[in-house]
């Protein structure tokens, strides 16, 4: 449990190295996005970037992958005020990478994709080499998102009804 604390407040320090904004071929990537698309891409993607770190570089695991419930916190739109939903069961896990700390978690029970998310991270605070080309192949994998997610959105829109043609 110390161990799991002090990590964590490593990582907290080193959270602002992640928190730089990257502007490549129109995208804006930060931790937060670059997490998305890992996490909405193919599993393949997280995985060949993880296994490239593997390869190279020197991985601690300071915590296996594993489950835990997480609150779900939410607004309310009438007065504003925060509340908790209900509890979602998500899989973490921990470790260093050239002695940056990363951090992967992801809703479900998925381990592998908590751990490569996990390296993935510790990579980018570690500044590894390969960070350039990453960019590009996590650039094409979101064109590919937004064009699954746009087909989706077309099938919707066929089934829409229009009432203002309707005779009442």
């Amino acid at each position: 449990l110390l161990a799991s604390s002090a990590a964590s407040d490593v990582y907290k320090r080193q959270t602002w190295l992640q928190d730089i904004i990257y502007v490549v071929g129109g995208i804006r990537m930060n931790r937060k996005k670059r997490t998305e698309i890992l996490i909405k891409s193919n599993e393949n993607v997280a995985k060949m970037l993880a296994d490239s770190v593997r390869e190279k570089y020197e991985i601690k695991v300071i915590e296996e992958p594993n489950q835990g419930l997480v609150m779900i916190k939410m607004r309310e739109t009438a007065q504003k005020e925060l509340f908790y939903l209900g509890e979602v069961l998500v899989t973490e896990a921990k470790v260093y990478v050239n002695g940056a700390l990363g951090m992967g978690i992801v809703k479900g029970e998925n381990e592998e994709l908590a751990m490569n998310l996990a390296i993935i991270d510790g990579a980018y605070k570690a500044n590894i080499e390969e960070l350039e080309l990453w960019r590009e192949i996590l650039i094409k994998a979101q064109k590919e998102i937004e064009a699954c997610e746009k087909r989706e959105a077309s099938k919707i829109l066929e089934t829409k009804v229009d009432f203002s043609t309707m005779d009442v």
